[in-house]
């Protein structure tokens, strides 16, 4: 079994690269994916870059290269809902990409056009691994809904009020979902988990430096419980 683990940046993956027990590793598309064991599971550890086709492009390399069973992608969100504030969780149970908008020929926005999905669903077990694993958190609160992915910076609190009136969505960030419609082409098992770093609709922010250590945190202790749970 292999365990196939993206963050955007550096910063997402850092701590897991110190916990790996390092076998190999490669460089592809200007991607280092690093190879080995954590708790005993094989893993491949990689930082796609920012955005949707970098995200994409890793994922789809994990799957025909790396040859992974499952897909885990960590990083940051802006919350989209008024209770959910920086240092919290938010665990996708699907998925969709809020910047598709072919409404011209009558689709939904975020409808890609001639798939037979609206939007991309989590695996089951790994959600449940993952709220599993959220309970070791202290002093935060997880949630498990719709996280919406696009190619834009999301700081304006009138598309922050849009992306939830439109998607129901718990949080924006610009990879997960291209990451999900990839896993769904190929049929791998896949789960999107995001630390909140800000929320313009509540109005809370945090400084990124005090913010990417509770990050990192949250991120170390969710990913080293599941994966002594998958």
């Amino acid at each position: 079994m292999n365990i196939g683990i993206i963050g955007a940046m550096s910063e997402e993956v850092e701590f897991l690269l110190r916990d790996m027990e390092l076998e190999t590793s490669e460089v592809k598309a200007n991607m280092k994916f690093s190879v080995g064991t954590i708790h005993n599971k094989n893993v491949v550890i990689v930082t796609s870059g920012i955005g949707k086709v970098n995200a994409a492009v890793c994922a789809q390399i994990l799957i025909d290269d790396f040859k992974v069973d499952y897909v885990i992608n960590v990083g940051i969100a802006g919350g989209t809902v008024d209770n959910i504030y920086p240092g919290d969780v938010v665990i996708a149970n699907n998925l969709v990409q809020h910047d598709i908008d072919t409404s011209a020929f009558g689709d939904r926005i975020g409808q890609i056009p001639r798939l037979d999905t609206f939007d991309f669903k989590c695996d089951k077990k790994l959600i449940d691994h993952a709220i599993e694993a959220c309970k070791d958190i202290s002093g935060h609160n997880y949630f498990v809904g719709r996280i919406v992915s696009g190619d834009q910076f999301i700081a304006n609190i009138d598309k922050i009020k849009w992306l939830n009136s439109e998607f129901e969505c718990l949080a924006c960030e610009m990879e997960g979902a291209s990451i999900a419609q990839v896993c769904y082409l190929n049929e791998i098992p896949f789960v999107v988990i995001r630390s909140i770093s800000d929320n313009a609709s509540n109005g809370a922010h945090m400084e990124y430096e005090k913010f990417k250590d509770i990050a990192v945190e949250n991120s170390t202790k969710i990913l080293n419980n599941m994966l002594k749970l998958i």
